[in-house]
Formats: C-alpha cells, structure tokens, sequence
C-alpha cells in the first residue's frame, strides 16, 4: 500500500505555529492533491537525558513536545526526531521514553541515526504501545556506509523493509546544504524498484528559494515527500529560529510543483 506523502517542516517549538501552518495546508486543497503537514519536533539523545549540547536552547523541553502534538488532524503527522549519531546503548528503551514524550497525539518517529538495529526499532515501536509510521533517515554517513552505490542502499534497506514506512534521503544534516536532485534520481529509482511499498522523502536545503532543487526529482516521482529545515531561515542556520513567513511560501511552492509534475503524468 502506498504511503500518504507528506510535506515537511523541521523545528516546531509551539502548537500555534502548527495552526497556522495547518491553515496553509487547508487552504491548499485548489491545488487538487492531498499532502500531510509533516510536524517535525526535535529531539537528541542528550535532551531526552538532560545532557549538555548547542541544541539545549534551541530543541523545545522534552516535556513541552507533547502539546506540539496537539493537532488530531488526518492532514497532520506529528513527528518526534530523535538524533543520536553515536550508537548509544540500549537503544529500545531509549526510543520508548523518547516516544512516551509525545504523548497522545505523535503519530511518527524519525530516526536521524546511521544504520540504527532493525530489531531495537521494532521492539521500540511495539513497547510504546502507539501506531506510529517510522521514518529512517540515510544522512551523509549513512550514504558513506554503502559507498553512495544505489545497490548497496538497497542492500542494505533489505534489513529495514519490514521495520520501517518511509525512508528519507538526506545528505544535509538539517545544514541547509543543497541536494543534487539528478543525482538522488537513481537511489529513488532503485527503492522504488525494490521495495514499492514504502514511502519515500527527500531532504536537502530545500526552502521557499530552493525548491528547483527538487524539481527533477518532483517530475519524475510526483509521490515523494519532502522535508526542509535549515533554509526556512533568512540565515540558513538552523541554530536559529524559523522565520514563519519564509516557511508558509515553501509548501505552497512545493504544492504548485506537484500539480504540474501529476499533470505531466497522466
């Protein structure tokens, strides 16, 4: 079954700016598609255990991300991404106290990890006792893992198949640094292939200035997510906050893309 793509924002702090996005989103229903509003919260393994890190100020309290998630609409996913890029221990007991911080309303888990055990994600997920949608992202050193070789991504996501709906391509690191579309083209034609049932998304310095960035990948793959995070700021720097009126152009661009890319299509 195909996976219901979405538009994403990374680093909401506050339920009033999901509102308000949420609107943009509503009113985005004359461009006759439908995309879900991909609430992105921030997350680490240092925040969830009180450890010192540049991310202290700027992530949101562990224990205000559950009124983040306040929003039970369909067009909605409230997602919690939990980073932790140096392979902690005990990995399934930290995602359920992690996830336990969304409370009632997070309804999908990012992992910003490299190559995370398949087997800790599914022990993870049944503990928590929530239906939640898994999205693994394949960062940079991720990529570096499987020789950024296409076959050896698909290899390697055997492992994850059964575990995971969305996989997210994303060389960035929430940096703002801009992907190559072209080149991102075979690694999403070669997931595709292998495992059409899940869900994919791409990521990459995308804002309202950059979506030719995604435009190649948008005309072939209309079904592709995406996600944005470092250029929804005038600076690019994700240690500052998102400049709100920057982000409310960039969906309705995305938007306008994929109607003329699932036109092309038909």
């Amino acid at each position: 079954m195909t996976k219901v793509p979405y538009i994403g924002i990374t680093d909401f702090t506050k339920y009033d700016q999901v509102l308000k996005m949420l609107e943009v989103f509503n009113s985005s229903r004359r461009f006759g598609l439908f995309r879900r509003l991909h609430v992105g919260v921030m997350m680490s393994y240092k925040t969830l255990n009180g450890l010192e890190t540049q991310w202290s100020s700027i992530f949101p309290k562990k224990e205000e991300i559950s009124g983040i998630f306040s929003s039970d609409s369909p067009r909605v996913m409230n997602c919690l991404h939990f980073a932790d890029y140096e392979n902690n221990p005990n990995l399934a007991e930290t995602l359920c106290r992690a996830i336990g911080y969304g409370g009632m309303g997070v309804n999908a888990l990012q992992l910003d990890m490299i190559w995370p055990e398949p087997a800790e994600i599914s022990n993870a997920v049944h503990g928590s006792r929530k239906r939640l949608e898994v999205i693994l992202q394949v960062g940079r050193d991720a990529f570096d893992q499987v020789g950024d070789d296409p076959a050896a991504l698909v290899e390697r996501l055997e492992d994850y198949a059964e575990v995971v709906d969305f996989v997210l391509l994303d060389k960035s690191g929430g940096k703002g640094l801009g992907m190559n579309g072209l080149k991102m083209i075979p690694f999403v034609r070669a997931i595709k292939e292998n495992f059409p049932d899940l869900g994919i998304a791409v990521a990459g310095g995308l804002g309202p200035d950059t979506m030719y960035l995604a435009e190649p990948l948008i005309k072939e793959f209309p079904d592709i997510s995406l996600d944005a995070q470092g250029r929804l700021r005038p600076s690019g720097d994700a240690h500052d906050p998102i400049d709100w009126h920057m982000a409310k152009k960039y969906p309705i661009k995305a938007l306008k893309m994929f109607q003329r890319a699932s036109m092309f299509k038909r």
